[in-house]
């Protein structure tokens, strides 16, 4: 095949043949293909979607670019994907409470991304926490403990390193089809059964309306059943934080909390429930969602899912006391104060992303690739839409490393919630369930 036939095929509004996907992928790998060449394909996908089985043949031809676990174990093989949020630690007790339950759990997890919080950036809070490890080292771990959290090894799916470095310069980076296939060869390349997608929605979200998570849903969806694996989606709310802190050491502090059944965290504890009940049935643990939602939510109040995480914090470098101490390990920030509103009554809004970008800017996040990230700054004790808000009921406490990053901050916070004398209903949590 030649770039130069697929590609004018793109130029011209005719649909590619999944054949011919294949074989451009695979040349994105390999380096059979240029740069001028990737961000041509970028551009001609991104303005003319692709057909399921050419998207399929894409994200499969990504996924193989690189290794594929393969696994030889005695129960399914599972994971959970997110497009991202502010306040969304779910993953933390999630995998542990899918391993207690007799499924493994190989996540491939990311860092921060714009203002959405980093599963990785969160672990980098606890001492010790390694996330690059071999393809050795995540077998064992997975086989041993049934979960480990961990980043890509660079020969994971190298065509989307190469290709999502183009799409981001060339302006493509919101097109479906390659969301898609970047998403899922990373994933795929885990060696899954069953995979379940968190497509969040809302002012803190990628997508910010139901038609764009609809449309994203279905596609990641439909694309991991033909690539092999059995997955289905929830649409979920980010129209305010998923949970009551943002910043890394702060949502580890309250994931604890919530493991330990000290303080649960309402949402997230909802949502793991939920995706954890939807994996088990897609893994054949239960008969079906509610089934699995029953042993998920079993295995979190017995201590089992924290018994496991703790495990496997210690399995990849960190104390082995972490789930019952916690607190001796994480990083406090020097100035802790109130962010007080700029008048009393009812929260009605949260602009969600600007919680997260003020989260960014004290540190807690990189506004450039390579910055340093500071674990314990950000807020704790956010309220919520529904809440009442005066001089005696801050928005949140700020957590920084200076006084003016402080009341930076503070300012930043004010701004993205909307106070009113009338009250509003607190947004739903999951708005739709999506099947192949």
């Amino acid at each position: 095949m030649e770039a130069k036939r697929i590609l004018a095929k793109l130029r011209t509004g005719e649909h590619p043949e999944a054949e011919e996907m294949a074989w451009f992928g695979a040349a994105i790998g390999s380096g059979a293909v240029s740069d001028a060449q990737v961000g041509a394909f970028a551009m001609g996908v991104c303005r003319d979607p692709l057909s399921e089985d050419a998207r399929v043949a894409l994200t499969l031809a990504m996924r193989d670019s690189g290794g594929v676990l393969d696994w030889d174990l005695d129960g399914p093989v599972v994971d959970k994907h997110s497009t991202g949020g502010v306040g969304d630690w779910v993953s933390l007790p999630l995998a542990p409470a899918l391993a207690a339950c007799g499924a493994y759990v190989p996540m491939i997890s990311g860092r921060g991304l714009g203002h959405t919080g980093g599963t990785l950036d969160k672990l980098g809070a606890i001492p010790g926490y390694t996330a690059e490890v071999s393809g050795t080292r995540l077998r064992e771990v997975v086989a041993g403990i049934g979960c480990a959290i961990v980043g890509a090894s660079p020969d994971i799916a190298p065509a989307d390193k190469r290709l999502y470095a183009i799409r981001d310069v060339t302006g493509t980076v919101e097109s479906i089809d390659l969301i898609t296939a970047s998403i899922l060869s990373k994933k795929l390349a885990a060696g899954l059964g069953a995979l379940v997608l968190d497509v969040k929605m809302g002012s803190g979200a990628f997508m910010k309306d139901i038609v764009e998570a609809r449309a994203l849903a279905h596609s990641l969806v439909d694309t991991a059943e033909g690539a092999g694996s059995r997955a289905m989606a929830l649409i979920t709310g980010m129209d305010q934080p998923l949970a009551r802190s943002a910043g890394n050491a702060l949502e580890v502090a309250e994931a604890m909390r919530t493991l330990t059944c000290e303080a649960i965290s309402p949402a997230v504890w909802d949502l793991t429930i939920a995706l954890g009940g939807e994996l088990l049935a897609l893994g054949g643990l239960a008969g079906d969602a509610r089934a699995g939602e029953a042993r998920i939510e079993g295995v979190l109040r017995s201590g089992e899912a924290a018994e496991r995480f703790g495990r496997m914090i210690h399995a990849l470098g960190g104390p082995a006391d972490f789930v019952g101490s916690w607190e001796r390990y994480l990083p406090v920030a020097p100035v802790v104060k109130p962010v007080l509103p700029e008048r009393a009554g009812i929260v009605t809004g949260v602009e969600t992303e600007a919680v997260g970008m003020a989260v960014v800017r004290l540190g807690g996040g990189r506004l450039r690739d390579g910055d340093r990230v500071d674990p314990a700054v950000g807020f704790d004790r956010l309220v919520g839409i529904g809440a009442e808000v005066s001089d005696a009921q801050p928005l949140a406490m700020v957590h920084a490393a200076s006084e003016d990053a402080a009341e930076a901050a503070a300012e930043a916070l004010r701004a993205a919630y909307l106070v009113e004398d009338e009250g509003a209903e607190p947004p739903a949590l999951i708005h739709e369930r999506i099947t192949a």
